[in-house]
Parts: C-alpha cells; structure tokens; sequence
C-alpha cells in the first residue's frame, strides 16, 4: 500500500489493554475517512487529551474527536443504550458534533439492568473465581447474544417484536437468578418503557453499517478499525478466563463489522513501554515492590472508566511475539516510553523458563502460565527527560538503544514511539512500514 493512496488499517491493544490506543487512534483519524470499532462495551476506556481538555471515550470510537470524520459503532460490540446517550450528551456538551457523524449498527446487542445484576451477584458468588470485571454487564450480554436469545438494536427500534422478546427473556432471566438465589427486584415495566424511549432517541444514527462500510470501500473511502482491551484478553487466544467476552485480536475487526479480510491492509498494535493489567489473572513480568509502584505513580495507571488501580510490570518480549503472531503486526507503537526516564536499569523479559526448560510457546493454560519464570536481561536506564520529545534523532542514545533491544527480542518494527499524552508528543520513523500505513 502506497503513500498515495490511504488502505484500511487495524490498531489494536498488544498487551492487557490500557496501551494507549486512544490517543494513538484520535492521532491518526484525520488521514482516513471513518473510524469503525469492533467490539467491547463501556468497560473499556480510551482517553484522548486534546490540549487542557480531557475526553474519556467508552463506546465511541476515539475519531469522533475529528471534526467531519464519520466514526461507526459496528455489530459486534454489546450497547448499554443509556451509557452511550450520556456519552453522547458529554460529548456534545465539549463542542464535539456526534449525532451526524455517528453510526450504530442495527445488529449490535442491546446490553440491560438484568445483565449487570447477572454478572454482579454471579461475581460475588461463594466458591466462584473471580475474574475481576468490571460489573457494567458486559459478560452476561455477550452470553445470551451466543446463546441466541440476545435483543439487536434493529429489535429495540421494532416496539411489538421487543415487547415479545423483552417479556420471555426477562422471565426466563427471573427464573435463572431465583434458582441461583442471585434474584433482586427489577420494574420490568419501567425498564422496557425507559427502553423503547431510549431506541426513538437512537434511531436516527443506526444504520446497517457493514453495508455502510463496504460500499464507503468500494468509493475508494478509507477506514481506521479500533480495538478495545487488548490481545492477551481475547475471549479465545488470552489468558483465559481471566479475558474479556469478544474478540479482541485482528481477527474481530472482520467478525465485529462485516469487512472482509481481503479488504484490510494493514494491522497496528500499540504497546506500553512496559506493561499493564488490571484485574485478576496470570502476569509473569509483574514487579511487586518499589519499581512497580513508581511505574503507576509516573505513568498515572488508573483505569479511565473504573479509577481502578493497574497492576505493573516489566516488558514482555514473548508475550508481545505472542501477539504479533496471533494479529499479524505489520508495527507497533511504543507508548509511554517517558514513565522510564527516572530508572537507572531497565529489566525486560526475553525468554521463559519452566521447570528447567526453555519455553518457546505461549502455555494455553492459566496454571502453566502462572509457573512461568522471566528470564530478564537488564539495560542501562537513560535517566533524562523523553517527555514531549517528538524526533527520533532527539531521544537519548540509551533510550534508543532499549528500543532496537525490543525490536530485535520481538521481531517487529517499532515504527511510532509515544512520549507523552498530547497529540504532537509522538514520534513516527521516517520510512517506517508504519508510516506507510498511516500516511
């Protein structure tokens, strides 16, 4: 794909999420003509800082944030219609103009109280495993859109066909949570009624957006699909369970919108300097002292949506060959690369080691991920300020020599290096496969 002419590209998270794929995707929107997002719900947060103002984006895809850029809501994301009015309604009251630019696939999920009082109480059940979730529902939903009693948006805007399906599937819901005594009084009535209000105020944006998509394709139009979490929490190739319910990798932006693979260019992950996850599960690199508590303080690792706290660690090489495998990564973005300035020595994970064997394959299992050793080799720290530096010629020889180190130990270009959160702190190497990419 030329610099001529702009293809369609993925960026996603190559970690646990939180990498920064907001900025990132905000960053690059205005060289395409819309931006689709493939799946999640409002439990992942994308936080885009634009000078003094400061916009945290849950089901909206991050080029909303671009005057003119259409920016689509595609099937396979799982909607909470009031989380999205409400961010809508923040939104508009910023100055962004969001209701002729966005677009709701009518075949995305329609995400209920009933579903967050399931994943609530289920969560909080003795003997259960807790997964860490962000409790907004987001599970449930996706379970009964599997199991085939799901209601689509196209549902919501049919009155005498949601009425059906909201009564029988609510029952049936009833039934489930007082068998599991798990059961807290809903207003049904009310809930349907707030419902079908919520479907009228909606209707105009929705859309049937793969069509939308692939005939903005065929008129040489071109699309930035964005990711939500990150690879190692997709629902079949993270460490599960502890992973969300959709596809997060590549792959879900096919599935999650209706584009074919044949019509996609390019694929992006974006990483942090050193990694995060929040909430329980596997972390080999995680660093439980002193380190890891001065990479949240200087890195600011709370959750955009939940205020929760990550948990911290080193830089993960296998993890990230993991993902470039399983996503097909032409390059990748490095961000946050300043939260490491103040540290004298840098230890980034290079191998695994179990039981005395090298181990060369990411283990599908939690409890074999959990006996895997790092093996770590340790770099010189650059130990001055990166912050805002936007030329790869001005960053440190140290620092540059840490980045060539993860290039070599993950085999992917790094091709764009984030050194704050403002849009002009960014960094793009010139005759970079990511350049080509974005333009």
């Amino acid at each position: 794909m030329g610099l001529d002419k702009m293809g369609n590209v993925i960026i996603l998270g190559s970690q646990w999420g939180d990498e920064g794929k907001g900025k990132i995707v905000d960053l690059f929107s205005d060289r395409f003509d819309i931006v689709a997002r493939y799946q999640g719900g409002h439990n992942a947060g994308h936080t885009v800082f634009i000078g003094e103002k400061k916009f945290v984006l849950k089901l909206i895809p991050s080029g909303i944030l671009r005057p003119g850029k259409q920016a689509v809501i595609g099937n396979g994301l799982v909607i909470d219609p009031a989380a999205l009015l409400a961010e809508i309604e923040s939104l508009e009251s910023a100055g962004v103009e969001v209701t002729r630019n966005l677009f709701i696939s009518n075949r995305a999920h329609v995400l209920f109280p009933s579903h967050r009082m399931m994943e609530r109480m289920s969560e909080g059940r003795p003997g259960r495993v807790s997964i860490g979730t962000t409790s907004r529902g987001i599970g449930p939903c996706y379970e009964d859109k599997i199991a085939r009693r799901g209601t689509r948006i196209a549902d919501l805007l049919n009155p005498p066909v949601f009425r059906r399906q909201f009564d029988s599937v609510m029952q049936e819901k009833a039934e489930i949570a007082r068998a599991l005594d798990i059961y807290e009084e809903l207003d049904l009535c009310a809930i349907r009624a707030q419902y079908e209000a919520f479907g009228e105020r909606i209707r105009p944006m929705v859309r049937d957006t793969a069509m939308l998509l692939n005939q903005a394709i065929a008129a040489g139009r071109s699309i930035l699909f964005e990711g939500a979490q990150g690879s190692m929490l997709d629902i079949d190739h993270g460490t599960y369970p502890f992973v969300t319910s959709s596809s997060a990798t590549a792959g879900g932006a096919c599935t999650g919108t209706g584009v074919p693979p044949t019509r996609i260019h390019g694929v992006i992950g974006v990483s942090k300097a050193y990694i995060t996850r929040v909430g329980g599960g596997p972390f080999p690199t995680e660093a439980l002292d002193h380190d890891g508590e001065e990479i949240r303080s200087r890195g600011k690792e709370f959750g955009a949506v939940t205020g929760r706290p990550r948990r911290c660690g080193w830089f993960d090489a296998p993890l990230l060959r993991y993902t470039a495998a399983i996503n097909g990564f032409d390059s990748i973005v490095i961000t946050k690369l300043d939260v490491l300035d103040t540290f004298d020595r840098i230890p980034v994970c290079a191998g695994y080691r179990a039981g005395g064997q090298d181990i060369c394959e990411m283990p599908p299992t939690v409890d074999e991920i959990e006996k895997l050793e790092p093996v770590y080799e340790c770099l010189p720290g650059w130990q001055t300020s990166t912050f805002g530096i936007d030329s790869y010629d001005a960053l440190p020889a140290k620092a540059k020599d840490y980045l060539a180190f993860l290039e070599s130990r993950t085999g992917v270009e790094i091709g764009s290096i984030s050194t704050g959160p403002e849009r002009n702190q960014t960094i793009v190497r010139a005759g970079s496969r990511f350049q080509s990419l974005v333009g």
